[in-house]
């Protein structure tokens, strides 16, 4: 964060600014924070004081309006240094663990269950990805025959997550021989993580001897970077929440209501964007707010986001939503359904 020196005045008004344009979605006059808030000063020194913010470049002021709006450095200095403490009501703790608890699926079951209840819960875009294996450790692999030149490779990793991939041989194959490179991969890979798979399986498995099993070897090798990488982004991401942000005020307009919809449609960028951290806030949360993300499509959203781990596997969950958001209500509930995730993948 930057080192802004405002007095405490200054700090109260920009608050007080930031909290009232979050509630009504319009520009805030000096006699909406005296009438509203109680700060003990007139109008006429609330004006000064938010003409001196806005100098600054804390605020800005729309032409058409006497009021004020904040700017992304106004949100940057409230989200780092202003904002209430990130708290959930029990009520809500109880809304996202029962829900979370009721899914009795596959992980994919939980990480949708997921984008809906953080979407639900924050009137925002909600997207959870799913874990990447790049640091994850093997713990086993199966080698499952589905026909006389078809196999199925089942991936186990030590956080209980499953990855499957199919190959297809050139030669008919003997479940005997399938067995022998099962066992024999499983003693010379197991406890590693993918990473290490990738870059150094050759070696690892070169001394294999028999004859009859080379081809699987074979094939299997030739697979190596899908079986032992990070699926694709695009399917393995959840995103969840259209209709509710389609009810923020923002997008009564027609070309913003276009804007965001087409980049509702390019999941790959936001969740490229959701990978690309800003320094934590708390609790190792990412806030990155309009110009600070890396793609001007977003200027006029905020991302809050954070990684959920199974193992040492990570994936990230978080919203996508206009600046204008209850960012202290929002990181609690990324911060808890984050947490819980996490709980509820190692079961």
């Amino acid at each position: 964060m930057e080192n802004y020196e405002l007095t405490d005045r200054e700090k109260s008004i920009l608050r007080y600014v930031i909290h009232q344009f979050i509630l009504t979605a319009n520009p805030v006059g000096s006699r909406n924070i005296a009438k509203k808030y109680d700060v003990g000063l007139s109008p006429a020194s609330i004006r000064n004081i938010m003409s001196d913010l806005e100098e600054s470049g804390f605020l800005n002021h729309p032409h058409t309006s006497a009021g004020r709006v904040p700017t992304d450095k106004g949100y940057r200095f409230y989200v780092d240094s202003l904002m209430d403490p990130p708290i959930l009501d029990i009520i809500q703790k109880d809304i996202i663990a029962q829900g979370l608890e009721s899914n009795k699926g596959e992980t994919e079951d939980l990480l949708k269950l997921t984008s809906v209840i953080l979407s639900n819960l924050t009137n925002q875009l909600a997207l959870v990805t799913y874990p990447k294996f790049e640091l994850a450790v093997l713990q086993k692999i199966q080698l499952v025959q589905l026909s006389s030149k078809r196999i199925l490779v089942v991936v186990s990793v030590e956080s209980g997550l499953v990855k499957t991939i199919t190959l297809e041989l050139t030669i008919e194959i003997k479940q005997e021989n399938l067995q022998n490179v099962q066992r024999f991969l499983n003693e010379r890979l197991a406890g590693l993580k993918f990473a290490e798979i990738r870059n150094t399986i050759k070696e690892r498995i070169k001394d294999y001897n028999s004859d009859d099993a080379k081809p699987i070897i074979r094939v299997f090798l030739d697979s190596v970077d899908q079986i032992f990488a990070d699926n694709k982004l695009q399917e393995k991401s959840y995103l969840a929440g259209t209709k509710n942000i389609l009810t923020q005020p923002e997008f009564e307009d027609h070309e913003q209501l276009q804007g965001v919809i087409e980049l509702i449609e390019d999941k790959d960028i936001i969740i490229h964007l959701m990978d690309t951290k800003r320094s934590g806030n708390v609790d190792n949360v990412s806030i990155t707010i309009g110009s600070e993300n890396i793609d001007t499509k977003f200027s006029d959203y905020s991302f809050i986001t954070k990684e959920y781990k199974v193992g040492e596997a990570t994936g990230t969950l978080g919203i996508i939503g206009p600046k204008r958001m209850e960012y202290s209500k929002i990181v609690a509930a990324v911060v808890y359904i984050g947490e819980l995730l996490s709980e509820e993948l190692k079961k």
